[in-house]
């Protein structure tokens, strides 16, 4: 071995005992000597398997029929069972086994994922509204067939109606994946705590932010890049951020349309029934049902008319 090999092993042992050390001193960075967290592979290809028992036929499976669907669909729904409770019970273990003797992890996990199975028929049922909203929403949709492959707005709401489900049980970490799973295919961020009654469609949706005390009423339509977002945030004695599900995100009832980067903040802000809210819009208090909310007209400069060699010219110029 050369002098100049044993030198990059010296700095190589060196950085890794630098970094080793590190683990002690940045102790939030590290899950050393604790039960297993839930797994990022395996829940994502979870997920993927709930989405083919929503929606069957559009998936890795095409050509399925009334005579091979339960025996298609019972083989997913034994995966699914299995690989869940492995996770359910990975997270339950780190957050309430090691504090709580008393709590089975195993069997909570096993009869939390159960009850989840069991709501997939109500999950769909709402889905099927969802789906409809989104094809009277948009003249685009050439139909239901197309929404259901490509809309990115549906998928970011199909994974959330899947994960709130979870996060009603109570089940920790697994609903926050899935939706930045989704957040980070589509670009739209909606927290698993958020409640989203039937007929809900964002259209096009890139930049949606939908925060965790979100409440939003039936056929209720957003436009790409709307936040609905926080105002304020409650703070403890020594001035910390509360943590949890507080009450911090705006309402939204029913038949309200939002267009595009609109911002609505905070949690006593009530959108009205049947109310329009324009482009760019930034509201921070309520408005009454059947209002319109929009920015005056701004006002537009327009330079006069020149020619292409002179535009030309001009950027040359300027770089």
């Amino acid at each position: 071995m050369s002098a100049e090999t044993d030198v990059e092993q010296h700095e190589l042992q060196r950085a890794t005992d630098l970094l080793v050390a590190s683990y002690s001193e940045c102790g939030m960075l590290h899950h050393l000597s604790h039960q297993p967290l839930p797994n990022r592979e395996a829940v994502a290809a979870i997920l993927g398997d709930l989405y083919e028992l929503v929606y069957p036929g559009y998936g890795k499976r095409q050509n399925l029929n009334p005579g091979n669907i339960g025996y298609y669909v019972g083989g997913l729904m034994e995966n699914v069972y299995d690989q869940l409770i492995e996770q359910v019970k990975r997270a339950h273990q780190h957050e309430r086994c090691e504090d709580d003797a008393d709590f089975h992890c195993d069997r909570e996990a096993r009869r939390t994922v159960l009850d989840f199975l069991r709501r997939l028929p109500h999950i769909r049922s709402i889905l099927e509204r969802d789906v409809e909203s989104a094809y009277r929403g948009d003249p685009a949709a050439s139909g239901h067939h197309e929404i259901i492959f490509s809309y990115p707005g549906l998928e970011a709401i199909t994974v959330y109606r899947i994960a709130h489900e979870l996060y009603r049980l109570k089940v920790k970490y697994i609903p926050r994946m899935m939706t930045e799973f989704a957040h980070s295919k589509t670009g739209i961020d909606i927290h698993p705590g958020a409640n989203i009654k039937p007929g809900f469609f964002i259209d096009h949706g890139t930049g949606v932010v939908i925060g965790e005390t979100t409440d939003i009423g039936e056929n209720v339509k957003l436009y790409q890049g709307v936040t609905l977002g926080a105002l304020s945030f409650d703070r403890d004695e020594t001035g910390e951020i509360v943590h949890g599900a507080y009450k911090r995100h705006p309402t939204l009832n029913d038949n309200v349309i939002v267009y595009a980067n609109a911002t609505i903040l905070g949690g006593m802000t009530v959108i009205g029934e049947g109310s329009v809210i324009g482009s760019n819009v930034w509201l921070t208090k309520s408005v009454a049902p059947f209002s319109v909310v929009v920015l005056d007209n701004p006002q537009h400069k327009v330079k006069g008319v020149k020619t292409r060699t002179e535009m030309q010219a001009e950027i040359m110029y300027q770089i």
